[in-house]
C-alpha cells in the first residue's frame, strides 16, 4: 500500500505524541483569539471548522468589522465609511463566544488574559492578532491633542478616515495636503502611494489647483515603484512643473506643529492645510508586555512559520502585522496564515505535526485612479535550512494598471471579506468600487 505524506504522518501518531504533541481528540481544547481583523477572524472560523470540538472564545474591542484595505477609496470620496464597515453577526455565530471587550493582561504561565471588563480566560493555545502599535512618541509634538487634529487614517474608523475625508472636502482649492511615510516595515507598504493617488484623483476632479507632499521617511518608493510613478506621470503631471505631487524622499518627520500645521523634518519645515502624519509602527502593545517582541531592536515578533507559534513565549500564536518576516503586512497575508495557523493547530490537537513546507500567497491590488488598478502576487514556501519564508518564482507585479485589473480588486476586496467575516453567499455589499 501506497501512503501519502498525510497517512504517513498519521500513522506516526504514537511517535509524534512521544515527542511532545499529544492527540487530544475527545478533548476540548481552549483557545483564546485576541483581535477579530483579518488573521484573527479568519484563524477563529477555519479553527471551528476543521476543530469542531475546540473551545473557540473571541475577545475583540468593537462591535463592527472596519476595513482598512480600501479606506483609501473612502478618502477619495468613492466609496463611504460603511461600505468598508461589516458586522461580527457570522463570526459570533460560528465561535463559541464572542465577547465585545479589550485584553488587558496576558499570564502566559497560568494560560490566562485578563479582559477590561473584569473576566479571566483560560486558554491551552492563546492567539494575538491586534495589529501595530503606532508609536506618536517617536514624532516630538504628536501628543494626545494634536491627534485631536492630525490623523494617521492607518486604522480605519470614524475617528481617522471618517475625519481625514471632511478635512479633505473642507480643504480649499489651492491647498496642500502634506503625507508622511514612515520607515519601513510598516501596515500594507502600497498604501501610502495609493493614498496619493486616490486623493490626487479627488483634487484632479474637485480641488484641480491642490498640492500634494508626500514626506516619505524612506529612500525610496518601497512597493510597486514604476507602476506608480508612470500612474503619476501619466495622471497627475508627475516630473513636470504642472506636478500634483510632490514627492520628497528621505524626510523622516522628526516633528509637529498642529497649531501653525507644520511638520519639521531634518531638511526644513513643510507647512499644509491638511496633514495626515502616519507614525512609525510595531507588534501590537500586548505582545511587547509579555516579551514576545524581540525581533528587530524589540519592535516585532518571531514566530516559528510552520505553527506562527512565537519563538518567546510558549502556547502563544501571532498572526498579520505583528510577525517578524520578510512576509508583507497586508490583509492577504494576515487572512491565509490565519487558516494556515489554524491547520496547524488542527494537526497539533490531532497529535499530527504540521506541513513541514507550508505555502502561504499574498495578492495585493492599489488603484491608481477611479478606473485603474495593478497588483502584487506573491507565492511564499517555507525552507526548513534556515526556517524562513521564500519567494517563490512566478511571484511578481502587473505589467501596467488596466480597466480590468480595477474589476478585479473589486472582487477581491468582496471575497477576503466574505473569507474573513463568513458572510453568506446573499450578503448585500454596497461599496462601488
Amino acid at each position: 500500500m501506497k501512503l501519502n505524506r498525510r497517512d504517513f504522518l498519521i500513522a506516526g501518531g504514537g511517535v509524534l505524541a512521544a515527542a511532545g504533541l499529544p492527540a487530544i481528540a475527545g478533548a476540548r481544547p481552549k483557545v483564546v483569539v485576541v483581535g477579530a481583523g483579518y488573521g484573527g477572524a479568519t484563524f477563529a472560523r477555519y479553527l471551528k471548522l476543521w476543530v469542531p470540538q475546540a473551545e473557540v472564545t473571541v475577545i475583540e474591542p468593537n462591535d463592527r468589522f472596519v476595513s482598512c484595505p480600501f479606506s483609501n477609496t473612502v478618502l477619495a470620496g468613492w466609496n463611504r465609511l460603511g461600505d468598508i464597515t461589516f458586522p461580527y453577526d457570522h463570526i459570533r455565530k460560528a465561535v463559541d463566544r464572542f465577547v465585545r471587550d479589550a485584553v488587558t493582561a496576558i499570564d502566559p504561565e497560568r494560560r490566562s488574559v485578563r479582559t477590561l471588563g473584569g473576566h479571566v480566560f483560560a486558554y491551552d493555545r492563546l492567539v494575538l492578532a491586534g495589529g501595530v502599535e503606532l508609536m506618536f512618541d517617536r514624532v516630538r509634538g504628536y501628543d494626545a491633542a494634536a491627534q485631536e487634529r492630525i490623523k494617521h487614517a492607518w486604522k480605519a474608523g470614524p475617528a481617522q478616515t471618517g475625519v481625514l475625508r471632511r478635512q479633505l472636502e473642507a480643504m480649499p482649492d489651492g491647498g496642500t495636503f502634506v503625507i508622511s511615510i514612515p520607515m519601513a516595515p510598516f501596515r500594507c507598504p502600497p498604501a501610502p502611494y495609493e493614498r496619493v493617488s486616490l486623493i490626487a484623483d479627488y483634487f484632479k476632479r474637485a480641488k484641480p489647483r491642490s498640492k500634494i507632499v508626500m514626506l516619505d521617511g524612506n529612500p525610496d518608493i518601497v512597493s510597486k515603484k514604476q507602476l506608480f510613478l508612470t500612474a503619476w506621470k501619466r495622471h497627475y503631471g508627475y516630473g513636470t512643473e504642472d506636478s500634483m505631487i510632490d514627492y520628497r524622499p528621505n524626510n523622516m518627520p522628526t516633528a509637529l506643529d498642529a497649531k501653525a500645521m507644520t511638520i519639521g523634518t531634518d531638511f526644513d519645515d513643510v507647512k499644509g492645510d491638511v496633514i495626515n502624519l502616519v507614525p512609525p509602527m510595531r507588534a501590537a502593545a500586548l505582545t511587547g508586555q509579555i516579551g514576545a517582541r524581540t525581533g528587530d531592536n524589540g519592535a516585532w515578533c518571531p514566530i516559528d512559520n510552520l505553527t506562527y507559534e512565537s519563538t518567546e513565549v510558549a502556547n502563544v500564536h501571532i498572526l498579520g502585522d505583528s510577525i517578524l518576516s520578510n512576509l508583507s503586512k497586508a490583509a492577504a497575508l494576515a487572512n491565509n496564515s490565519g487558516k494556515l495557523c489554524a491547520y496547524a493547530l488542527a494537526e497539533i490537537f490531532a497529535g499530527r505535526a504540521p506541513d513541514p513546507a507550508p505555502v502561504v500567497t499574498s495578492t495585493c491590488y492599489s488603484a491608481s485612479t477611479d478606473k485603474t488598478a495593478f497588483h502584487v502576487a506573491t507565492v511564499f514556501r517555507y525552507n526548513p535550512a534556515d526556517k524562513s519564508m521564500e519567494v517563490q518564482p512566478g511571484s511578481g507585479v502587473s505589467d501596467v494598471e488596466s480597466a480590468e485589473e480595477f474589476k478585479y480588486m473589486r472582487g477581491w476586496a468582496r471575497n477576503i471579506w466574505a473569507d474573513t467575516l463568513g458572510l453568506p453567499m446573499s450578503y448585500r455589499f454596497t461599496n462601488r468600487v
